[in-house]
Parts: C-alpha cells; structure tokens; sequence
C-alpha cells in the first residue's frame, strides 16, 4: 500500500467503503471483490479495503473487537504487541514515574495505544511512511498521542533535568526489506547487528534514559544481556513472544526474568526466585509423584531452577524445564501431572506395557529425546480400549518414558 492509497482509505469514499464491508469471509473475497469493482468502486481501493478486513478480523486474537476499528500492515500485525502485554509494559513505565513515552519504531502503534490509555504522553516515530500513517490512524482517539515519520536515529530526546519523566520504548526491526511471501510478511531476522535502529544505538538510549525498554526476539542470546538491565522473557498462552530489555528506573530487578502471562493472570519468576535450587538431576527410580513442566518463557529465561525450589523438586535434566517432585504444589506459570510409571526408554519395554494396559489411543508428549512421535506411535502397535499420556525425555542424562495423568 502506498501512501496516498492509504490516504484515500481513511477518507472520503475510501472510508465508507471500509465501514460497509460485512465480515471477512476468506471464501467470498473474491465475489465480493468483483461486485464492489462492478459498482464502480476503483479496484486498488477495493483490494486495500479487503485487505483491511481480512487483516482486522486476524487482529482480534490481539487487539479483540478493537481490531475492528484499527488499520494494519500485514508485516506490523505480525509483530505487533498483544493488548494484555502492552498494558504490562505501559504499567511498568507508569510505576517508573515515566510522564512521556518516545515509541521508537511504533510499528502500527500497538504498544503506544497501551501507553496513550495509560496516561502517559506519546511520540511515536516509525521509519516507514506507510506504517507512520498506519499508526496515526490507530492513535487518532488520543490527543495526547502524536505521531512522526521519520528514523529513531533522528529523534531528539531530552536530556539532563527534563529527562527525569521521559521513558523511551524502542522495537527495532527485525525484518528485512526485500521480496515477501504469499502472506506479505517480509524476511524475519535474528541477528543484532541486523536491527534497525542499530544495536549500538539501542544500547546507548537504553543507557541515556531514566527509563527504557527493548522489545527483542525471545531468542535473544543470555550472553548479550547488557550490565545493570533487566532482561524479561514474556509468554502468552504458553507462546514466547519477547524479550524485553529493561534499563534504568525500569529495570526493576536487575538479572533475567520470565513473565507469563494469560487473560486471566501475569505472574513474574525472577533470576533471585532460582538461586539455591537443587542442582542434582532425578533419579528414574524416584519419579513416581508429580510432574511439573515449567513455561516456555521461564525456561527461555534460564529459570528453572525457581520451580525446583518452588516444589522442593529436581529437574529431570539440566535446563529441560521439566521437575519432579513428591509434593503436590499449586503452580500457575507450571502444568502439572501425575506419575504413575517411569521406564528407560526401551521400544521392546514401551509395547509390552502399552500392550499390558490395552491403550488403544495415546498422546506421545517429547522434551529433549532424540525420538519422531510419529513413527514411535507406529511402531508402537496401539490397541485396545485405553487411552494414556506418555512424555520421551531424558532423565539423568539418558532416554527414558514417563507414563503421566493431568492432575487439575
């Protein structure tokens, strides 16, 4: 979409023409298509608008039945901030005595929404032409909120006294410019020195701020951290979406920290909640008890060892995530299951005891095994009227399979 196509959008006939659409039927796209080109409509506008329908009603898995109000770009949905973590963001700001937000590289202004509702005042800057108008658009109800075309690079944030209020939110790009997929999403990127703004600039308005956050890939490498951050792995749903970097008053508690996050709760597990946790792997002979796996941000984070002492427990294997334990300990950022059986991991040992207990359907659950469920289960020969949940992991370093049952 250019520039003066999104103009046309948003405006006049364009705008009418957004608003008049039913929902987005991927199967009547085309037919709706042709009949609104046979109206009149002028055919780049009828695609821009189809698009904006189909792109919103993707956007309700983040921004809910806002989404219907908003515009997007395909690569800035992609990598828009969810609503639910926007608002943790904005909150951390909020409580770090942060008054104005300077969103470098605001993407379609996710994150600046959750700031502008906040309170908080926002200059939101984006280096695409397309994405800036993007963003206005999405900022339009809050005057406090005002949006610039242009590179971080070039931005002027204040400095000395004035800084003391002024928070800075930066997320680089971590896509590439170049030929996209059939989807519109363009090339993804891992690498620092990839980023746009560049790493060395994060690092120094990081540094230069009263408060600052980086949104970064979740695989965002632990020996990169820099000194005095906080480095905060955030899931959703059991999904990593992020590493977020935190400098200064943000950063709260310095180290690495996970924060899971669902509609109903956000709970935090810091570096501090993992010291002292017993180092000894299990024993296969003494797994008979509790199984709790831990959440993916939380072991992205390095963490596990805080549910170790959560449930006075020992880790299957070193940095799997998965810890057993006697004890039956409520958790929220953990599933929980119960042990019934612990074996080696044997192919001739697995078929006698699901022949033995006639599992007809099972689930086959893998965490660090060298095993292909697929041809597992068809090796397996299944029959019977049983079903059962079986985890291949390793446990003290070897292979070995866990006959486990969800405990509520």
């Amino acid at each position: 979409m250019t520039p003066a196509l999104l103009a046309r959008l948003v405006s006049g006939e364009g705008a009418a023409l957004l608003a008049s659409l039913p929902p987005y039927d991927e199967a009547a796209a085309f037919t709706l298509a042709d009949r609104l080109r046979a109206e009149g409509f002028d055919a780049d506008l009828v695609a821009a608008a189809l698009t904006q329908s189909r792109l919103r009603a993707r956007g309700e898995r983040k921004f809910g039945t806002a989404a219907h109000g908003m515009l997007f770009t395909v690569d800035g949905l992609e990598q828009a901030t969810r609503r639910q973590i926007a608002q943790l963001h904005a909150r951390r700001f909020s409580a770090s005595g942060t008054r104005q937000v300077f969103d470098l590289g605001c993407g379609v202004g996710a994150d600046a929404r959750a700031f502008a509702v906040a309170g908080l005042r926002v200059t939101a800057v984006d280096a695409d032409e397309v994405t800036a108008g993007v963003a206005e658009f999405n900022l339009r109800s809050w005057a406090h909120a005002k949006v610039r075309h242009g590179l971080a690079e070039h931005v002027s944030v204040p400095t000395a006294q004035a800084a003391r209020t002024i928070g800075v939110w930066l997320d680089p790009a971590r896509r590439t410019p170049g030929v996209s997929d059939l989807q519109g999403r363009t090339r993804r990127t891992f690498r620092l020195d990839q980023l746009a703004p560049s790493w060395d600039l994060v690092r120094e308005l990081g540094a230069a701020t009263a408060a600052a956050g980086v949104k970064l890939s979740p695989s965002f490498p632990h020996a990169a951290i820099p000194l005095g951050t906080q480095a905060q792995w955030t899931s959703y749903d059991g999904e990593v979406l992020e590493c977020v970097l935190w400098w200064n008053d943000a950063a709260w508690d310095t180290g690495r920290s996970a924060v899971v996050v669902s509609d109903q709760f956000a709970h935090e597990v810091l570096e501090r909640d993992a010291t002292g946790a017993n180092p000894e792997p299990a024993r296969l002979d003494r797994l008979h008890g509790f199984l709790y796996e831990a959440d993916r941000a939380v072991i992205r984070a390095g963490l596990s060892g805080a549910l170790v002492r959560r449930v006075d427990g020992a880790e299957l294997d070193t940095g799997i995530g998965i810890v057993t334990s006697p004890r039956d300990v409520v958790v929220p950022w953990a599933k929980k299951y119960a042990v019934s059986d612990a074996i080696p991991f044997n192919l001739k040992a697995l078929r006698s005891w699901i022949r033995d207990h006639r599992i007809g359907r099972l689930t086959i659950k893998k965490k660090g095994a060298s095993v292909d469920p697929v041809q597992l289960r068809r090796q397996l020969r299944l029959k019977g009227d049983n079903e059962a949940t079986i985890l291949v992991t390793r446990v003290g370093g070897a292979q070995a399979v866990l006959m486990l049952a969800p405990v509520r």
